[in-house]
């Protein structure tokens, strides 16, 4: 797991100011309470906490939850996965691919085929059929992985990317592999006294192997090979010079990496019982680097963070908007300018300052009251350009007649009149103006303390 929390405050505006080791840990008999510090243990019992109450909302979701929403927290915990998988290559080793779909789609195929040899009964049932996806994510990385790290850095991930789309090419073609523009499809078949035709039933079958392969992948990283992934991306020449053997080191990453990519997309093809060629597709393989980066590199569980963040906006924004991919979009943009450790950089920015909770929050809200008046300018303006815009209001428009009015969020709006277009820009002053004043002081209380 990289360790690069301890470099600065991350993700929030004004926050470059360094964690300071000289300051002890411990609540003084003066401290006021609105600066008194959190012991270690305090903060370390949050986080087990944390992910204590995160595990039981997962096990509990589909009691509570109806079932559109079920599919998507199984959609959720796939991204999650696939997310995580290409983090260990990515954030622990260093090596950016661009073609990870392949073996995401790899895996999907080698299940849908198992599904449909085996029927999901006898020594392999339903429930471990996405080993078939990881055995196939782990037989094209190895082939993928010793072509592609003979090189580093932007040839390492150009080469991914190229063998991807060269798989996306040919998949039409082998159609008794992957079905042509049809596709292949399966039943999942009960097994274990489970249906599996329930949502219910996917969906646990989904936690399950998620959290098996999260676990399996937070051990890898405490492990010499895994610990070893790290020397990889900060220094590979000194890795050599002490008698390592790179190239092999960088192939088993990969391999590790492709497996559970594979075991990802052998649930999805369990979840949707079908697969075509698609999942080869290159948007996917942004995708995954896009969510992986939102979340967070830096941190284990930061990548299945912007996954599931990611996933549920996807769900959530698409059937509102057609501008959904734009926003994920700028969502990307302002991560990466403003909070470059993603979304798991502000929890342990949270965990790791050294100020009160009720310091902190106080902050984060005046950060989250700025950024809401943003974003509802830019959600303003967007909608109304999109509709302006488009081809059905367009064809209103007379000549020396004033334009239509538009019906957006509840209200009609003129699109040539001052007055609406003035709005989202007041939002946006008055949103950069308390952005700027909360950051002032954010920043103003780091040199007091420092002075």
């Amino acid at each position: 797991m990289n360790e690069s929390t301890n470099k600065v405050l991350p993700g929030l505006p004004g926050s470059a100011a360094k964690m300071r080791p000289d300051v002890s840990p411990t609540v003084s008999a003066t401290a006021s309470p609105a600066t008194s510090l959190r012991s270690p243990a305090a903060v370390s019992l949050a986080s087990r906490l944390l992910m204590v109450s995160v595990l039981l909302l997962l096990l509990i979701a589909p009691f509570v939850l109806p079932q559109a929403l079920v599919n998507a927290a199984i959609q959720m915990l796939i991204a999650a996965l696939f997310a995580t998988a290409f983090n260990v290559l990515a954030g622990q080793g260093g090596m950016l691919s661009f073609g990870h779909a392949a073996y995401f789609g790899i895996g999907a195929f080698a299940t849908l085929h198992a599904m449909n040899a085996l029927g999901g009964a006898g020594l392999l049932p339903t429930p471990l059929l996405p080993i078939f996806g990881a055995l196939g994510g782990c037989l094209l990385g190895l082939v993928a992985g010793w072509f592609s790290t003979q090189r580093s850095g932007v040839y390492f991930s150009m080469i991914t990317l190229a063998l991807a789309e060269l798989l996306h090419a040919l998949a039409p073609h082998l159609t008794s592999v992957f079905g042509g523009e049809a596709g292949v499809s399966s039943m999942r078949m009960p097994a274990w006294g489970l249906s599996f035709g329930e949502p219910m039933h996917v969906y646990y079958l989904t936690l399950a192997w998620v959290l098996a392969s999260l676990g399996a992948l937070f051990f890898f990283t405490r492990t010499p090979l895994g610990r070893l992934t790290l020397g990889l991306r900060e220094n590979a020449m000194r890795l050599k010079f002490l008698g390592y053997d790179v190239h092999a080191a960088r192939v088993m990453v990969f391999m590790i990496s492709a497996s559970f990519a594979g075991v990802a997309g052998g649930l999805l093809a369990m979840n949707n019982e079908a697969g075509n060629y698609v999942l080869f597709d290159v948007r996917l393989s942004s995708e995954v680097v896009l969510n992986a980066y939102i979340g967070g590199t830096g941190v284990f569980f930061g990548p299945a963070l912007g996954a599931a963040v990611m996933t549920f906006f996807g769900y959530a924004v698409s059937d509102l908007t057609r501008s959904w991919l734009l926003y994920q979009g700028l969502i990307f943009v302002v991560v990466m300018m403003f909070m470059p450790n993603g979304l798991s950089g502000v929890v342990l920015w949270w965990q790791r300052s050294q100020r009160s909770s009720a310091v902190l929050a106080r902050y984060a809200a005046g950060w989250s009251l700025g950024a809401l008046a943003c974003a509802a300018a830019v959600v303003f303006s967007v909608e109304l350009l999109q509709r302006v815009l488009g081809s059905d209001y367009q064809s209103q428009l007379v000549d020396a007649q004033p334009w239509p009015a538009i019906t957006l969020f509840g209200r009609d709006w003129l699109p040539g009149a001052v007055s609406t277009w003035l709005l989202p820009l007041l939002l946006l002053v008055a949103g950069g103006l308390i952005l700027n004043r909360v950051t002032r002081a954010w920043d103003a209380l780091n040199e007091e303390e420092a002075a």
